[in-house]
């Protein structure tokens, strides 16, 4: 395995915390949702590429009337589905923002950040754009011919100016990408016998801890793995698909399993603390693959669903005690929910582990 770093990762972390998130307001990021709305927004960005009509179907019972919870109005939040080119933004039940990107897959990571620019993955790059809908910032995923030979689905911001991503390849790659100054600080090679063959299967999620390592959830490999900055192999979990793998700020780590319909919190030993296996929630309520999820500050969790075209809700919010306390059904209005950033929480998204998800 090969590591190119041009400098130490993990001293500055608890200076940027401080730096980032002191006197932070208790929902830092919901004064920036008024520049989605101001006049200078276009209807449609000088890069934008507007999208075919929704490939999704609208069930006859779509509608959020006898569901749990405020429907499209629970809570402000970005919101992207891998079944859809187009991402939205949610506030006070209403979509007051979108932007496309044009045919071809997919959406998977995505985060709105202090400045209010929006960081997203989008398989065949990542990119950065703003409210006013222009790209500032964007890595290409390399390509032969044309074809897209190498594929990113994560990305994270470290601090105003960093982003950590994973790029699935032959080799897949680790890399931290100074989006200022374009030099990628940081890029560690993974061979085939880590992270599989197959490029697409490679990763959907990795991130970087609060304790400064990589959590890498491999897809096709059942496995998650964490590796210290000097890739040494600190700890590892089996399990038979992991699509997104959190470490939380009590030290457990959050797995979700898209074969096993299931999302796993385990401690540093193994041990299983929780679980919420989707075959628990109301036989109308159930849905039958979950991507990732978001533990709130509250210590609930929300579900992410593909929502079985159109069949099933798209997003599912739990207490700790498993009760249902908010289902999202609105196939009019959105498409499959791969992610979501809910947008009133506590935490500074630069900060890794400020916000779980």
């Amino acid at each position: 395995m090969k590591t190119r770093r041009t400098l130490a990762l993990c001293a500055p972390l608890a200076a940027l915390a401080i730096s980032l998130a002191h006197a932070k307001p208790e929902a830092p990021l919901m004064p920036l949702l008024q520049k989605f709305t101001a006049d200078d927004v276009p209807e449609t960005g000088p890069e934008e590429i507007p999208v075919d009509p929704p490939n999704w179907k609208i069930s006859a019972d779509d509608g959020n009337a006898d569901l749990p919870g405020k429907g499209l109005a629970e809570h402000p939040m970005l919101y992207i589905g891998e079944g859809s080119n187009k991402m939205f933004l949610v506030n006070e039940g209403k979509v007051i923002w979108t932007y496309s990107t044009g045919k071809g897959w997919e959406y998977d990571d995505i985060w709105m950040l202090s400045n209010g620019n929006i960081l997203f993955s989008r398989m065949a790059y990542a990119a950065e754009v703003t409210p006013q809908k222009k790209i500032v910032w964007r890595l290409d995923a390399p390509q032969d011919e044309g074809i897209h030979t190498e594929e990113i689905h994560s990305v994270q911001p470290i601090g105003p100016d960093k982003v950590f991503l994973a790029q699935n390849g032959t080799p897949a790659k680790l890399m931290i990408v100074n989006k200022k100054t374009g030099k990628i600080e940081m890029e560690h090679e993974l061979p085939a016998e880590v992270t599989g063959k197959s490029v697409h299967g490679q990763f959907r999620r990795a991130r970087f801890t609060p304790q400064g390592t990589y959590l890498l959830p491999l897809l096709q490999m059942g496995r998650v793995v964490e590796y210290d900055q000097d890739f040494k192999q600190i700890w590892s979990y089996d399990i038979p698909t992991p699509w997104a793998a959190i470490r939380l700020k009590n030290g457990n780590t959050l797995i979700t399993d898209e074969k096993d319909q299931l999302t796993r919190e385990v401690n540093v030993k193994g041990e299983t603390v929780w679980e919420f296996k989707l075959s628990e929630l109301p036989a109308e309520l159930n849905f039958s693959g979950c991507q990732s999820c978001v533990r709130l500050a509250n210590g609930n969790t929300i579900f992410c669903s593909r929502g079985d075209a159109g069949k099933r809700p798209q997003l599912v919010e739990i207490t700790p005690d498993k009760k249902v306390v908010w289902v999202l059904k609105d196939w009019k209005t959105l498409g499959p929910a791969t992610a979501v950033q809910i947008l009133d929480e506590p935490g500074v998204p630069e900060v890794p582990g400020d916000l779980e998800r």
